[in-house]
C-alpha cells in the first residue's frame, strides 16, 4: 500500500437499509485469518480468508444493528473519524488513512508489523 492510498466510498443510512463501500485489511495473525475494517474498527477472524470475510460480516452487521437501535449511529461514526453531509442523502465519508494510522493504535499495529492486502468490499445491510 503505498502512502497516498486512500479510502473510499459511502455510508448512507436511508430507508432502513446501509450500504458500505470500504477497505477491508487481510492479514494472518498466530495463525488466524483476520479481516479489519479501520475505518470502522471492526474485524472478523477464521481459520481461512473466507471465514474471516463472512466472520466479519457477522461482526458488521451486529455493530451496525447495535449502533442504529441504540440511535448512536452518526455520533459512533464521528468518533471515528467520519465526515457526516447533512443533506437529504445524508452521505458520510470515511476518515483518511493517514488519520487512521494516527489516530488508531490497532491499525497502526497492523500496518507496521504484520504483512496485508487491502481489497475494496460493497455490502449491504437491513438496518
Amino acid at each position: 500500500m503505498t502512502p497516498e492510498t486512500r479510502f473510499s466510498g459511502t455510508l448512507k443510512n436511508a430507508e432502513h437499509k446501509v450500504k458500505v463501500d470500504l477497505a477491508i485489511i487481510l492479514f494472518e495473525e498466530d495463525g488466524t485469518q483476520v479481516a479489519y475494517c479501520p475505518a470502522l474498527d471492526v474485524s472478523g477472524y477464521g481459520n481461512n480468508e473466507d471465514e474471516a470475510k463472512h466472520s466479519f460480516e457477522i461482526s458488521l452487521s451486529e455493530f451496525f444493528r447495535y449502533l442504529i437501535n441504540k440511535k448512536t449511529f452518526d455520533k459512533e461514526l464521528k468518533r471515528l473519524g467520519w465526515k457526516i453531509k447533512k443533506d437529504h442523502n445524508k452521505i458520510m465519508t470515511p476518515p483518511l488513512m493517514s488519520e487512521l494510522l494516527s489516530g488508531n493504535e490497532n491499525f497502526s499495529r497492523i500496518f507496521n508489523n504484520f504483512p496485508f492486502r487491502k481489497i475494496d468490499e460493497s455490502i449491504a445491510l437491513p438496518a
